[in-house]
Protein backbone atom coordinates (compact mmCIF):
# COMPACT_ATOMS: atom_id res chain seq x y z
CA UNK A 1 0.00 0.00 0.00
CA UNK A 2 1.00 3.62 -0.25
CA UNK A 3 3.32 5.20 2.29
CA UNK A 4 1.60 7.26 5.00
CA UNK A 5 -1.76 5.90 3.75
CA UNK A 6 -1.41 8.10 0.67
CA UNK A 7 -1.94 6.69 -2.78
CA UNK A 8 1.21 6.58 -4.87
CA UNK A 9 0.89 8.12 -8.33
CA UNK A 10 3.60 7.99 -10.98
CA UNK A 11 3.95 10.72 -13.60
CA UNK A 12 6.04 9.51 -16.53
CA UNK A 13 6.98 12.12 -19.12
CA UNK A 14 10.29 12.84 -20.82
CA UNK A 15 9.65 16.57 -20.47
CA UNK A 16 10.63 17.50 -16.89
CA UNK A 17 8.71 20.79 -17.01
CA UNK A 18 5.50 18.95 -17.98
CA UNK A 19 6.05 16.50 -15.11
CA UNK A 20 6.64 19.27 -12.56
CA UNK A 21 3.69 21.35 -13.72
CA UNK A 22 1.32 18.37 -13.55
CA UNK A 23 2.78 17.35 -10.19
CA UNK A 24 2.20 20.86 -8.79
CA UNK A 25 -1.33 20.96 -10.21
CA UNK A 26 -2.28 17.58 -8.76
CA UNK A 27 -0.56 18.26 -5.42
CA UNK A 28 -2.86 21.24 -4.90
CA UNK A 29 -5.93 19.05 -5.41
CA UNK A 30 -5.06 15.59 -4.04
CA UNK A 31 -3.14 14.07 -1.16
CA UNK A 32 -1.16 11.74 -3.40
CA UNK A 33 2.43 10.69 -2.96
CA UNK A 34 3.53 11.72 -6.47
CA UNK A 35 6.73 10.37 -8.05
CA UNK A 36 8.01 11.66 -11.39
CA UNK A 37 10.07 9.79 -13.98
CA UNK A 38 11.55 10.90 -17.28
CA UNK A 39 11.28 7.46 -18.88
CA UNK A 40 9.25 4.32 -18.58
CA UNK A 41 12.19 2.11 -17.72
CA UNK A 42 12.84 4.08 -14.51
CA UNK A 43 9.17 3.90 -13.60
CA UNK A 44 9.20 0.12 -14.10
CA UNK A 45 12.28 -0.17 -11.85
CA UNK A 46 10.32 1.62 -9.10
CA UNK A 47 7.12 -0.42 -9.23
CA UNK A 48 8.04 -1.69 -5.75
CA UNK A 49 6.62 1.66 -4.55
CA UNK A 50 3.21 0.21 -5.47
CA UNK A 51 1.70 2.98 -7.57
CA UNK A 52 -2.05 2.73 -7.91
CA UNK A 53 -2.22 5.16 -10.83
CA UNK A 54 0.30 6.00 -13.55
CA UNK A 55 -0.01 8.97 -15.89
CA UNK A 56 2.12 7.86 -18.83
CA UNK A 57 3.27 9.90 -21.82
CA UNK A 58 3.01 8.28 -25.24
CA UNK A 59 6.36 9.59 -26.57
CA UNK A 60 9.22 9.04 -24.15
CA UNK A 61 12.22 9.43 -26.42
CA UNK A 62 12.81 13.20 -26.63
CA UNK A 63 16.04 13.02 -24.59
CA UNK A 64 16.83 9.33 -25.06
CA UNK A 65 16.15 8.02 -28.58
CA UNK A 66 16.50 4.44 -27.32
CA UNK A 67 13.77 4.74 -24.68
CA UNK A 68 10.67 2.59 -25.04
CA UNK A 69 7.50 4.41 -26.06
CA UNK A 70 4.52 4.71 -23.76
CA UNK A 71 2.53 1.88 -25.35
CA UNK A 72 5.44 -0.55 -24.83
CA UNK A 73 5.66 0.54 -21.19
CA UNK A 74 1.86 0.29 -20.88
CA UNK A 75 1.93 -3.30 -22.16
CA UNK A 76 4.61 -4.23 -19.65
CA UNK A 77 2.78 -2.57 -16.77
CA UNK A 78 -0.52 -4.26 -17.58
CA UNK A 79 1.21 -7.64 -18.04
CA UNK A 80 3.06 -7.52 -14.70
CA UNK A 81 0.79 -5.21 -12.67
CA UNK A 82 -2.76 -5.52 -14.09
CA UNK A 83 -4.30 -3.80 -11.05
CA UNK A 84 -2.48 -0.51 -11.77
CA UNK A 85 -4.60 2.10 -13.53
CA UNK A 86 -2.80 3.83 -16.39
CA UNK A 87 -3.84 7.12 -18.00
CA UNK A 88 -2.06 7.76 -21.29
CA UNK A 89 -1.23 11.36 -22.11
CA UNK A 90 0.21 12.67 -25.35
CA UNK A 91 0.52 15.63 -27.64
CA UNK A 92 -0.75 13.33 -30.39
CA UNK A 93 -4.35 14.03 -31.28
CA UNK A 94 -4.60 10.88 -33.39
CA UNK A 95 -7.45 8.44 -33.02
CA UNK A 96 -5.24 5.40 -33.71
CA UNK A 97 -2.88 6.34 -30.85
CA UNK A 98 -5.81 6.64 -28.46
CA UNK A 99 -7.31 3.35 -29.69
CA UNK A 100 -3.97 1.56 -29.30
CA UNK A 101 -3.61 2.91 -25.78
CA UNK A 102 -7.08 1.74 -24.81
CA UNK A 103 -6.61 -1.61 -26.55
CA UNK A 104 -3.55 -2.34 -24.42
CA UNK A 105 -5.26 -1.47 -21.14
CA UNK A 106 -5.13 2.29 -20.61
CA UNK A 107 -7.99 3.63 -18.52
CA UNK A 108 -8.24 6.69 -20.77
CA UNK A 109 -6.29 8.88 -23.16
CA UNK A 110 -5.66 12.59 -22.63
CA UNK A 111 -4.40 14.93 -25.34
CA UNK A 112 -1.93 17.50 -24.04
CA UNK A 113 -3.27 20.99 -24.28
CA UNK A 114 -4.94 23.66 -22.22
CA UNK A 115 -7.53 21.25 -20.75
CA UNK A 116 -5.19 18.30 -20.16
CA UNK A 117 -4.59 18.99 -16.46
CA UNK A 118 -8.27 19.46 -15.61
CA UNK A 119 -9.18 16.38 -17.67
CA UNK A 120 -6.53 14.38 -15.79
CA UNK A 121 -7.94 15.70 -12.51
CA UNK A 122 -11.43 14.55 -13.54
CA UNK A 123 -10.10 11.13 -14.49
CA UNK A 124 -8.34 10.78 -11.14
CA UNK A 125 -11.58 11.67 -9.36
CA UNK A 126 -13.41 9.06 -11.44
CA UNK A 127 -10.77 6.43 -10.69
CA UNK A 128 -11.00 7.13 -6.96
CA UNK A 129 -14.81 6.96 -7.05
CA UNK A 130 -14.64 3.67 -8.94
CA UNK A 131 -12.22 2.30 -6.35
CA UNK A 132 -14.58 3.36 -3.56
CA UNK A 133 -17.46 1.55 -5.28
CA UNK A 134 -15.29 -1.57 -5.72
CA UNK A 135 -14.25 -1.47 -2.05
CA UNK A 136 -17.87 -1.03 -0.94
CA UNK A 137 -18.97 -3.84 -3.24
CA UNK A 138 -16.29 -6.10 -1.76
CA UNK A 139 -17.46 -5.26 1.76
CA UNK A 140 -21.06 -6.07 0.81
CA UNK A 141 -19.95 -9.39 -0.70
CA UNK A 142 -18.06 -10.32 2.48
CA UNK A 143 -21.07 -9.36 4.59
CA UNK A 144 -23.42 -11.47 2.46
CA UNK A 145 -21.07 -14.45 2.72
CA UNK A 146 -20.85 -14.06 6.50
CA UNK A 147 -24.63 -13.77 6.84
CA UNK A 148 -25.11 -16.81 4.59
CA UNK A 149 -22.79 -18.86 6.79
CA UNK A 150 -24.55 -17.70 9.97
CA UNK A 151 -28.00 -18.48 8.52
CA UNK A 152 -26.75 -21.88 7.35
CA UNK A 153 -25.42 -22.64 10.84
CA UNK A 154 -28.72 -21.57 12.44
CA UNK A 155 -30.67 -23.83 10.06
CA UNK A 156 -28.32 -26.75 10.74
CA UNK A 157 -28.61 -26.17 14.49
CA UNK A 158 -32.41 -26.05 14.24
CA UNK A 159 -32.46 -29.31 12.26
CA UNK A 160 -30.06 -30.92 14.70
CA UNK A 161 -32.11 -29.87 17.71
CA UNK A 162 -35.34 -30.96 16.02
CA UNK A 163 -33.91 -34.36 15.13
CA UNK A 164 -31.99 -35.20 18.34
CA UNK A 165 -34.18 -33.72 21.08
CA UNK A 166 -36.75 -35.97 22.70
CA UNK A 167 -40.29 -35.40 21.50
CA UNK A 168 -43.12 -34.62 23.84
CA UNK A 169 -41.28 -32.56 26.43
Amino acid sequence: MATNNRQVVFLVDDEPIQNEMLKDYLSERFLFDIKTFENGEDALKNMNLNPEIIVLDYHLSAHNPGAKNGVDILKEIKEKYPHVTVIMISGQDKLEVAVDSMKFGAYDYVVKGETAFSRTENLLNNIMELQTVKDTNGAYKRTIILLSVVIGLVVLLALYLNFFTPKGL
